[in-house]
C-alpha cells in the first residue's frame, strides 16, 4: 500500500509540473533546436564517405559543399536569433521551470552560435546559478567568449582553427587546437567541479582535434600572415 501512494503522489507531481510548463513555447524551442543544429549534423559528415552522396543530394561540388551548407545554416541562425531575443524579451531566459528539459538549453545553443554571445552571456550566467539550465552550458559560454575577445579560456570546451605555414612545404594548411586555457594543469579539476563528465583531452578527441597545450603568445606566432 505505502509503495502505492508514493507511486501516486510520483504521478501527480509529475502531472502537475508538466501542466505548469508552458507547452506552445516548448514546442517552439525544440523546433528550434532542430534547425539550429540541422546543417552542422550535416557539416560533420564532410569528411566521411557520405560527403560525396551529401554533395549530389544538394547538387553542388564536393568542393564547395562545406560553404554551401554554412550559407544555409547562418540563414537559419540569423532567423532564429531574431525569434530568440523577442523571447527573452518577453519571459527572460526560458529555462527548466518553463519549458523543462532538455528544450531548456535551446535558447543557449541559439545564442552560442551567434555573434552577441557578450549581450546575453550574463543572463545565461544567472540562469545556470538558479538551476535553470545546466552550469556546463553557460561554461561553454563563458569560453567562447573569453576566446573571441582574445583570452585565455578557463575550461577548455573551445576549439580553433587558422591557416599556419607548413615549416616543411612552407605552404598553407589549417590547424585546429584547443584554444589556450588558463591554469591548463588544473583545468580538469576545474572541469569536474563544472560538471563536465569528460576531461579536456577527451574532449579535444570528440572534436577530432590533438589536445597540446598552447599560449595566447603561441597562437599568434603560428597564425599565418594575410
Amino acid at each position: 500500500m505505502r509503495l502505492f501512494w508514493l507511486l501516486l503522489i510520483t504521478f501527480f507531481s509529475v502531472t502537475f509540473a508538466h501542466a505548469q510548463l508552458n507547452i506552445s513555447l516548448k514546442r517552439e524551442l525544440d523546433s528550434m533546436y532542430v534547425l539550429d543544429q540541422k546543417y552542422r549534423k550535416l557539416l560533420s559528415l564532410i569528411r566521411t564517405p557520405k560527403a560525396d552522396s551529401l554533395a549530389e543530394a544538394y547538387q553542388v561540388k564536393k568542393e564547395a559543399l562545406t560553404d554551401y551548407l554554412w550559407k544555409l545554416q547562418e540563414e537559419v541562425d540569423s532567423s532564429n536569433l531574431v525569434r530568440v531575443e523577442k523571447i527573452i524579451a518577453q519571459y527572460g531566459y526560458p529555462g527548466r521551470s518553463i519549458v523543462g528539459t532538455p528544450t531548456n538549453s535551446a535558447v543557449f545553443y541559439v545564442i552560442q552560435h551567434s555573434k552577441v554571445i557578450d549581450t546575453y552571456l550574463p543572463l545565461v550566467k544567472n540562469a545556470a546559478e538558479t538551476d535553470e539550465i545546466q552550469f556546463v552550458l553557460y561554461a561553454m559560454m563563458l569560453d567562447r567568449s573569453l576566446m573571441y575577445n582574445q583570452k585565455e579560456q578557463i575550461y577548455g570546451t573551445q576549439g580553433s582553427g587558422f591557416p599556419v605555414i607548413n615549416p616543411q612545404t612552407g605552404k598553407k594548411e589549417f590547424k585546429m587546437i584547443i584554444w589556450p586555457i588558463k591554469d591548463p594543469e588544473t583545468v580538469n579539476e576545474r572541469r569536474k567541479n563544472a560538471g563536465f563528465a569528460d576531461t579536456v583531452e577527451e574532449n579535444a578527441k570528440r572534436m577530432r582535434i590533438d589536445y597540446k597545450v598552447y599560449t595566447l603568445e603561441d597562437v599568434q606566432k603560428m597564425k599565418a600572415p594575410k
